[in-house]
């Protein structure tokens, strides 16, 4: 599609947005991107909109990681093999979302939409174990657990174009009960790799733009820095933004899906 100045605002606007609720909220924010692109930007291809929404979202997602690893958070061995399994679904969900017709894809996204803001509104439950820790005396009880869902998420990652953040953190705490501070910063392991894995995919058919790709990278990393700092003044608040944006989540999946339909 062309660049025009005003697709090129309107990209820029998207990825600042993207980034801003990622700096608010944390994981979740990459499942506005492939609606952005298709609606508010306006690429014409659902596949093309999915293939560049994940290069954006792996770029993102690697930056946050450094800052994660620096800080101490990132599990590595959990997450690396997390990923692993995931890079499989990815690669086998993004092969079956090409071959899915756009309506349909719509359809199922916005059904996906609603079901991640339902989620988000669930409390987060659970006794935390921030010793855990996978090695070879751990691997018997963590393995079984840590690939399938690593394999589940990578599929529905790869079929919807999303880095898959706000499954890989709850499934991460379901596999090996870390903290959630570790979750997050070990699940942007994962992140980064399927939306590689999506992206490779999608660039090999050709569904990839990558000016607007570029474009909206560097409109999230502004607006990342923007949330990351009305994030900390609002920390006390936090749990009240997730559910804000649990509900705008629902209600675009709302729409989304009562077109597709």
């Amino acid at each position: 599609m062309p660049l025009t100045l005003s697709v090129l605002a309107m990209t820029l606007g998207a990825g600042g947005l993207i980034g801003l609720v990622l700096g608010l909220v944390g994981g979740g924010a990459a499942i506005l991107a492939v609606p952005l692109l298709v609606y508010a930007v306006g690429m014409p291809s659902v596949h093309a909109a999915i293939g560049t929404a994940a290069i954006a979202v792996a770029v993102n997602a690697a930056t946050s990681l450094a800052g994660h690893a620096r800080a101490g958070t990132v599990k590595w061995p959990c997450g690396l093999v997390f990923a692993a399994a995931g890079v499989a679904g990815a690669a086998a969900g993004a092969e079956l979302g090409k071959s899915v017709d756009s309506a349909p894809l719509l359809l199922a996204f916005g059904v996906l939409m609603i079901g991640v803001g339902g989620l988000m509104l669930r409390p987060r439950r659970g006794v935390p174990r921030p010793e855990v820790h996978l090695d070879r005396t751990s691997a018997a009880r963590l393995l079984p657990r840590l690939v399938p869902i690593g394999l589940g998420v990578g599929l529905l990652a790869g079929f919807f174009g999303i880095g898959g953040g706000f499954l890989i953190v709850p499934g991460l705490i379901l596999a090996t009960a870390m903290p959630l501070a570790n979750a997050i910063g070990t699940s942007l392991v994962g992140v980064t790799a399927l939306g590689l894995t999506t992206a490779a995919s999608y660039a090999l058919s050709g569904d990839v733009d990558w000016r607007i790709a570029g474009v909206l990278i560097a409109g999230g990393l502004a607006g990342g820095v923007l949330g990351l700092a009305i994030g900390r003044r609002l920390a006390a608040r936090k749990r009240l933004l997730e559910i804000g944006f649990a509900l705008v989540v629902i209600a675009i999946g709302t729409i989304i899906a009562l077109r597709g339909a």
